[in-house]
């Protein structure tokens, strides 16, 4: 009976210790993994959305200076 007792105080409950540990950072680090991938995605549809605004402005202007160019040939 002492050795399990021996046994559990110095093996079984450090690794069981151990082992609780890492799950909670295991689960601490999963967590800022999702939140920064819900970041990222945010950041990448908002830096879309701006790329396609740029692209149709700078589309307006071409056709604006189009339709400059068209009334000063005339």
């Amino acid at each position: 009976m002492e050795v399990i007792d021996t046994i559990m105080k110095w093996v079984i409950a450090p690794v069981a210790a151990f082992v609780w540990m890492l799950h909670s950072k295991m689960q601490s680090h999963a967590t800022d993994i999702a939140v920064l991938r819900v970041t990222t995605d945010a950041n990448k549809q908002a830096h879309d959305r701006e790329m396609k605004e740029i692209r149709e402005a700078i589309k307006a202007v071409f056709e604006k200076l189009d339709s400059i160019e068209q009334a000063l040939r005339k």
